[in-house]
């Protein structure tokens, strides 16, 4: 049976480094597609990085209870998971992965019960992670602060999750997260 794997972190805990991991060593997971009603970047295309709604599109999926999750980032920027995009790639033999904020992380689990773990990537403390982003040197000190406080808020939702993994050693992280989510899979 395919399974939905869920990771949520803070900013700068190191999620997207060990998630790509697991995917640069084989672990057989593949992306779920995320809508938004933002406008496309760069070289993005509509069914690869996401699918591009109008706003209206987006209230309307809202209304009828088709996301497992979904969040305003700001006044007229929505960001969600259809669930009919993540039970379509399951049903194609897809191991999923869902990158979500916590509150979006612990509902995916909810719908999905054992079919999916939910994984919480911390930093080993808030003052780490404060050291990371300043150290990124790719954000002003009022947005730093904005994910310092935001971080604080995630990490009181770490105990909702089915593991959680301190990355305060990488390749200790990396090793504790290919092993956690291989024995998931094996299941």
């Amino acid at each position: 049976m395919t399974k939905v794997i869920v990771f949520s972190a803070p900013s700068g805990s190191g999620k997207s480094t060990l998630v790509n991991y697991l995917v640069e060593q084989g672990v057989p997971l593949h992306f779920s597609i995320s809508c938004t009603s933002r406008a496309p970047r760069g070289q993005e295309q509509n069914g690869v990085e996401y699918f591009f709604l109008t706003i209206d599109e987006f209230q309307g999926h809202i209304d009828a209870g088709d996301f497992l999750e979904f969040e305003q980032v700001y006044p007229g920027c929505f960001y969600g998971t259809l669930r009919q995009q993540v039970d379509n790639q399951l049903a194609d033999g897809q191991n999923v992965i869902c990158d979500v904020d916590v509150k979006g992380g612990i509902n995916i689990k909810k719908h999905y019960g054992d079919r999916a773990l939910s994984v919480f990537i911390q930093p080993p403390s808030v003052e780490v992670l404060l050291e990371r982003l300043v150290n990124r040197g790719t954000e002003t000190p009022e947005a730093i602060n904005m994910r310092i406080e935001k971080a604080a808020y995630e990490m009181t939702f770490a105990k909702d999750f089915d593991t959680i993994i301190v990355n305060d050693d990488l390749e200790a992280a990396k090793a504790e997260i290919y092993r956690v989510v291989t024995e998931f899979l094996a299941r």
